[in-house]
């Protein structure tokens, strides 16, 4: 399955993975998805009322993973170093399921963009 993850600089189109299949399901089953952008260095993050709990969780991700975090209850969003970083892989902040993995080719570029409060939206594609 493939959702669109709108901002103001640009759209992006994104994979439903099938890693943790519960996590994906109650994500997919909440969109579409609205809230105010948070970031951690290279990573954005927002409240979604989607409560679930560990799965295959994880703290260190890909570049384009997209996740939920447990303990915040958000969806994340990874592009890049974050402060826990000690490479350039992004590391989340406490463990995270992955659920999806962003196929748009320019990706970067439109996340880095993206500041504090800005409205983020996932839908389904």
């Amino acid at each position: 399955m493939r959702i669109l993850i709108k901002t103001q600089h640009g759209s992006l189109e994104a994979e439903i993975i099938d890693k943790n299949p519960k996590t994906a399901k109650a994500i997919v089953n909440a969109l579409p998805l609205e809230g105010r952008a948070k970031t951690w260095g290279n990573e954005i993050y927002f409240e979604i009322p989607v409560k679930i709990g560990e799965e295959n969780s994880q703290q260190e991700v890909d570049v384009g993973d997209l996740a939920y975090w447990i303990e915040g209850s958000c969806f994340c969003i990874f592009f890049g170093k974050t402060p826990a970083s000690k490479s350039e892989k992004p590391i989340a902040y406490s463990p995270v399921n992955v659920f999806g993995k962003i196929t748009t080719k320019n990706f970067v570029e439109i996340l880095k963009k993206v500041k504090d409060n800005e409205k983020i939206r996932v839908e389904k594609a």
